[in-house]
């Protein structure tokens, strides 16, 4: 199939048009996600859609949805589940409008996520929750408690389904003719799904709540009874309603649900309940088809109509009346008809109306006839479909049979796996916890050894800088003295050439000079010869020598210009010379500063080393200072330990003394190796400071000379560290620092904890076996005392409550003799089992020894016994709290799950060694039964009457106005959002409890001892 065939009928099947979905569109919506064995294309097209502002889109959405979760591939539910926030958020969007569409689509969303999480939740329920009796019991895997909560998750879901149908038949006007209407079809059409949906969830309940009476008490069940009435009334109104509707009588066959509903409390009364079957017609048209139904369907044809008038025999004879005949002698004469006439008219009136009546009533027979004919053919294909499934059942019971054998053998491999796993996960929790100890101390560590390596690697850097900005000032040094010799020699060089310039101008002026002087003596005696002659040579020489002036201006402005240049060499010449030693003298400086901070960072060095240590004997300190004040706490009286761990402790603890030692001189001798120092007074430290606690727990265990005498070692080794580490602070001081004290106080608790050792073989041979004896029977007694509290509370309530109130107390009190009852013949079923053990597996030996010998099993006696008569007490007291109105009904149910829990406890620890084939090991797993049950039955009776005390208290908003609920309603959200942050932070701390028991469990039963023992 196309898939871009499935997006198109998905548009076209959820449109703004106020009118049923077609069935086509819808059918290839369900084979496309067959097709693709998904819903991805579906939630793709649809995302694309503005569900949150078309309340009629979103209408339609809701109807295609739902016959997709019902009719669709099995995929279709888990790929939804994705878009359940989208949905949830959607419901609340459309709540806030209170008519129209909007109010309806809040609901049907509801709906929709409600029937998606109970399908997560119950797996086996297809879509269409179609199943049989086979099938349903395999739905409660055959437990009593899964059969409760699968109750309770049903009438969920068919409120949710009420809830939708009440809204639509609220939101239409039935004095009208809603159903023939187009809008009226859009909004009915979904309750099609709704009525096939709530046919198979009424049958269900009523078979689950038969199972459940013939398991469970009928005072335990009120409120399921009581649930039910009120939605079988609802539901049979609605039934009965929409079967009156035009628009349902063509296209669904709706059953009618018995006058009154089945009695739970009579067995024989489920063979008397008759499934409802909903049919719909396989030759009917699709709601979606017939967009408006005719008018004359409408008309009631069991109503017979008005006989026709009459036909006059004597006018089909002889003509027309008298009124238009004008040759009607008897009218013409005044003559009235005879009596025979009248009788023919009547007879022919009788005649009309009986042929009519025939012809109504063969109608209604060919009705009826098609009618039975149909139902007929529906019951031979559901006979056929009957058959089918028998032979598919017998089927799946042979392949089921062989899958039950495989899964018992699983189950058993899968039970000893869990049991090794189990022992794994606890040694793994434990050896986790201790890995992250140590990884949080070594990341410190690393991370003070990353800093001193950033420091020491800028201190290098900026010697290496300094180192290079010296010879840089060489280099510029001894270029500047290069620069400053080739120019004093080019200067020198010019000057000579100049010189030398000079000179050969003087002689050449010299030289015209005389030249002249003799061309005038040769001018004044050869005057006389010829003036003409002389007048050309006066010329020439005039103006030779105004060429030779002109040259010597220009020679001498040479000059002129090479001396200005002369001396701006010079004097740029004594500035580079300036500039150079200024360079040089700034250069040394700065060389000088180098070395003065590289000096500076090495003492820094030096200094943050120290620092480094002494931040590490602070922490060190503060950890024995931590571990000194919780053994003064109050809260620490709880906390116990084992010798045999305080001794592991104290040996740790004396080798991280001889590795102090050697650190510190290490360190002494060269105090690079500081790194080294730090972790091994870190690593003491914490050491040392689980000593103390762990010795003040197991001081907690020991008698009381025996503990004061190990509290004070404790305190003692906690001063002799605080001590040393106070020594070792002083840098003038670390040298002496003497660690004698504190390894001769770690010898002395090490010593005691050795001597507190054989405590279950040497010391304790005549008390273990006194002291189970002595705790069974306060249990006991503690049991007695806590039935008679009862019985009292039982006879005052009775005496001054009344209604309601004095019914759910007697109903609680009841409940709560039951079980004190059942705790009774278990105790007694475990003394008896007990003994048993003991004379089958002490041999020669006494009692008593027989204890000492297990001693584990036998502290496992005396705890669950201590736990059982504990529970007893803290039940009896909420149980007069409850009574007395001050208590909350949920502190008595958490208290009947600890006794169950205990007296788990108490059955695994009597039955660890038992012979299975033992007859009282029978009657204690009886006794456990008769507890789990009478749990139950209390938990159920506090639910129930919790509920009915609750359903008294009614709301009232009447009397306020909008301005006030409003307020109210904002109140109530921030009342919620706080209660889910306070509910969330409850889980966490409960979570956090739950480790700390476990961990003080495992401390109390010497889990730490059999780790160290496999080790």
């Amino acid at each position: 199939m196309d898939l871009s065939k499935i997006a198109v009928s998905i548009n076209k099947a959820i449109n703004t048009q106020e009118v049923a979905v077609k069935e086509k569109h819808a059918r290839t919506c369900i084979l496309g996600t067959h097709h693709e064995k998904g819903a991805h294309t579906f939630w793709a097209a649809v995302n694309r859609l503005p569900l949150s502002s078309n309340a009629v889109l979103c209408w339609k959405f809701c109807h295609v949805f739902h016959k997709l979760l019902r009719d669709g591939h099995p995929n279709v539910i888990k790929d939804s589940m994705r878009n359940k926030a989208d949905l949830a958020d959607m419901s609340r969007m459309w709540g806030h409008l209170s008519e129209g569409y909007g109010k309806l689509c809040s609901i049907y969303l509801k709906l929709l996520i409600t029937k998606m999480e109970f399908h997560i939740k119950n797996p086996r329920f297809p879509g269409n929750l179609q199943m049989s009796n086979r099938q349903l019991d395999e739905a409660g895997e055959n437990d009593v408690n899964n059969f409760f909560q699968l109750t309770v998750e049903m009438f969920d879901y068919l409120e949710c389904e009420l809830n939708l149908f009440l809204g639509v038949f609220n939101s239409l006007d039935m004095s009208r003719s809603v159903s023939v209407t187009a809008a009226g079809q859009c909004r009915l059409a979904p309750l099609i799904q709704v009525i096939l949906d709530c046919s198979h969830l009424y049958d269900y309940t009523v078979k689950l709540l038969f199972k459940l009476h013939s398991c469970l008490p009928a005072d335990t069940l009120q409120g399921h009874r009581d649930r039910f009435q009120e939605q079988f009334k609802k539901l049979k109104s609605l039934f009965y309603r929409s079967s009156n509707l035009q628009y349902f009588k063509r296209l669904i066959q709706i059953p009618q649900l018995p006058e009154n509903p089945p009695n739970f409390l009579r067995a024989s009364a489920l063979s008397e309940h008759i499934s409802p079957v909903v049919v719909i017609p396989a030759e009917s048209s699709s709601p979606e088809s017939e967009h408006v139904v005719e008018t004359e369907d409408l008309v009631d044809t069991d109503v017979p109509s008005l006989p026709a008038p009459p036909e006059v025999k004597f006018d089909d004879l002889f003509g027309t009346s008298a009124a238009i005949d004008p040759f009607n002698f008897n009218s013409q004469n005044g003559m009235r008809k005879d009596d025979k006439d009248r009788l023919i008219e009547q007879l022919t009136r009788e005649i009309q109306a009986l042929k009519e009546e025939l012809e109504s009533f063969r109608l209604e027979s060919g009705r009826l006839c098609q009618a039975l004919r149909g139902r007929v053919n529906e019951l031979e294909a559901e006979l056929a479909e009957q058959s089918h499934l028998r032979l598919q059942a017998a089927g799946e019971s042979e392949f089921l049979k062989a899958e039950l054998d495989d899964l018992r053998r699983a189950r058993e491999d899968t039970e000893k796996e869990q049991r090794s796993l189990t022992e794994i996960e606890r040694k793994a929790q434990a050896n986790e916890q201790r890995y992250t100890k140590l990884k949080e101390k070594y990341t410190e560590l690393v991370q003070s050894h990353a800093d001193l390596l950033r420091k020491n690697a800028e201190v290098t850097r900026q010697m290496t800088v300094a180192r290079a900005a010296q010879d840089e000032v060489e280099a510029v040094r001894r270029e500047m003295q290069e620069k400053v010799k080739s120019a004093q020699e080019a200067a020198d060089r010019q000057e000579r050439e100049q010189v030398k310039q000079l000179q050969e101008l003087q002689r050449e002026l010299v030289s015209t000079q005389t030249d002249l002087d003799s061309l005038k003596t040769i001018m004044a005696s050869s005057q006389q010869s010829s003036s003409e002659v002389l007048g050309t040579q006066l010329v020439a020489l005039e103006s030779e020598k105004a060429e030779l002036v002109q040259t010597l201006s220009k020679v001498e402005a040479e000059l002129a210009v090479q001396g200005e240049e002369l001396q701006r060499v010079q004097s740029s010449l004594a500035t580079e010379r300036e500039s150079g030693v200024k360079t040089a003298e700034a250069l040394q400086n700065q060389l000088n500063e180098k070395e003065s901070r590289e000096q500076a960072l090495e003492s820094q060095l030096v200094a943050a080393r120290w620092s480094s240590l002494q931040g590490a004997v602070g922490e060190a300190k503060r950890i024995i200072q931590d571990s000194l004040s919780q053994i003064d706490d109050p809260a620490h009286i709880s906390c116990t330990s084992s010798a045999d761990y305080l001794a592991s402790r104290c040996q740790a603890s004396l080798d991280s003394m001889e590795r102090l030692q050697s650190a510190r001189e290490a360190f002494l001798a060269d105090n690079t190796a500081v790194l080294e120092l730090v972790r091994v007074v870190t690593q003491c430290g914490h050491l040392v400071g689980d000593t103390i606690v762990q010795g003040s727990a197991t001081s907690h265990m020991v008698p009381v000379e025996q503990a004061d005498a190990l509290s004070e070692s404790v305190k003692t080794c906690g001063s002799e560290a605080l001590a040393l580490l106070g020594q070792m602070k002083q840098q003038d001081r670390l040298a002496a620092a003497d660690c004698s004290k504190l390894r001769a106080a770690l010898e002395a608790i090490l010593t005691t904890a050795e001597k507190l050792r054989p405590r279950g073989l040497e010391l304790q041979q005549g008390e273990l076996g006194d002291l189970v004896e002595q705790e069974m029977a306060a249990t006991s007694a503690a049991v007695e005392s806590a039935a008679a509290r009862i019985e009292e509370m039982l006879n005052k309530s009775r005496a001054i409550d009344t209604g309601i109130k004095m019914e759910v107390n007697e109903r609680i009190l009841a409940s709560c003799t039951e079980l004190m009852q059942a705790i009774k013949e278990l105790i007694l079923s475990s003394k008896d089992l007990q003994r048993d053990i003991v004379e089958s597996g002490r041999g020669a030996a006494s009692m008593k020894e027989f204890y000492a010998k297990n001693s584990r099993w036998t502290e496992g006696l005396i705890s669950a016994s201590k736990a059982v008569g504990w529970g007893a007490t803290v039940m009896v007291d909420a149980a007069d709290m409850v009574v007395q109105g001050k208590g909350k009904f949920e502190e008595l149910m958490v208290c009947s799950h600890e006794i169950a829990a205990s007296t788990a406890q108490l059955v695994a620890a009597s039955k660890v060694k038992a012979d299975k084939d033992s007859a009282n090991l029978h009657r204690l797993q009886q006794a456990s039964r008769g507890v789990t049950q009478a749990t139950a039955a209390v938990v159920a009776s506090t639910k129930s009457g919790k509920s009915q005390i609750e359903d008294t208290e009614t709301m009232d908003f009447s009397s306020m106005t909008l301005t006030q609920i409003k307020r109210q309603e904002m109140d109530a959200q921030v009342l919620v959002l706080e209660l889910e942050t306070r509910l969330q932070k409850e889980r966490e701390r409960l979570g956090e409890l739950r480790k700390k028991h476990y961990e003080l469990a495992g401390v109390a039963e010497g889990w730490g001892e059999e780790e160290e023992g496999t080790g």
